[in-house]
């Protein structure tokens, strides 16, 4: 009877710590946020003089307004959901059908297919380099550049493997002496049972292709082939060196600053607010794939 008492009070201790973690992550996690949120909202002369914590002090929509006075800002919105959608699907799909190759026994060369596949993460060609592959394709400067040599990811055929590995094989082999093809097993058996994988990389494809600037940045000329995220960044390096150029100066120059509500550490939180806006509104409804796929396909050998 008392070691059930001290085994009830170490369970309510351990709840208790873990409850604890628990509201130390969030808060980790919401209060950065909160402080973003307020910057965003507040004059950026008046946040310069700090203070500013997790509420804005001097209400503005200056910031935002600001951000939407881009050029090409809608067009670039568009381009960014075409690349997210399309790439991530692609890419997925591509990257999970060389996943299940891999986790074939009897494919040949199995071995060294992989070796050469985790090779190309050790060891990269460097950015000229890649940037005249890029051009000898004829990508550059061109939409196709955001999505096709972002088909493959490494580090997600080698998760989409592990995965896949973990599908009972003698259901494969059950289905493929009844006579269903490969290409059916692969999508009506492996994808249903490999969900909880499939939602993870599907997600980070997404928020890469969603976040990216630096392809858009290098890679595109065309203005209105630039995707929304090139678009901002472009935006605040032009603003940060106003600021930069009006804080050299001294006189009118001074005067035409203390008038500025909009510096650039504002505009930059304004941005990220913009950037990431989509995502979070997406999230709680692909958060539940990741819940229904834990259940979804689970077989015991």
């Amino acid at each position: 009877m008392e070691s059930s008492k001290k085994a009830i009070q170490t369970n309510r201790w351990a709840q208790v710590i873990f409850y604890i973690i628990l509201i130390l992550m969030a808060l980790a996690i919401i209060l950065p946020f909160l402080h973003i949120l307020a910057l965003a909202f507040n004059s950026g002369q008046d946040a310069a003089s700090g203070g500013i914590a997790f509420f804005p002090r001097k209400f503005t929509l200056e910031n935002f307004k600001e951000v939407f006075k881009q050029d090409n800002l809608i067009n670039g919105f568009f381009i960014s959901i075409f690349r997210t959608v399309l790439g991530t699907v692609l890419g997925v799909f591509l990257m999970s059908m060389a996943a299940w190759a891999l986790t074939i026994p009897d494919l040949p060369g199995r071995g060294k297919i992989t070796f050469f596949i985790f090779f190309t993460m050790l060891f990269g060609g460097g950015t000229i380099p890649y940037y005249l592959v890029l051009s000898q394709l004829g990508l550059t400067n061109t939409v196709w550049v955001y999505i096709i040599p972002s088909l493959y990811s490494v580090t997600n055929i080698l998760l989409l493997r592990s995965a896949f590995s973990q599908v009972p094989m003698s259901l494969v082999e059950a289905a493929r002496i009844d006579g269903m093809k490969e290409f059916r097993i692969f999508t009506d058996m492996v994808l249903p049972m490999s969900k909880p994988t499939l939602a993870t990389v599907t997600l980070f494809t997404a928020v890469g292709h969603w976040n990216d600037w630096f392809a858009g940045s290098f890679y595109v000329r065309n203005q209105k082939l630039k995707p929304l995220a090139t678009i901002l960044q472009d935006m605040l390096t032009r603003q940060q060196g106003l600021a930069d150029i009006l804080a050299r100066n001294s006189g009118a120059a001074y005067q035409q600053l203390d008038r500025v509500q909009v510096t650039g550490d504002s505009l930059q939180m304004a941005t990220i607010i913009v950037v990431i806006l989509p995502i979070v509104i997406m999230y709680p409804f692909i958060q539940k794939y990741f819940v229904q796929g834990i259940t979804i396909g689970s077989v015991k050998e």
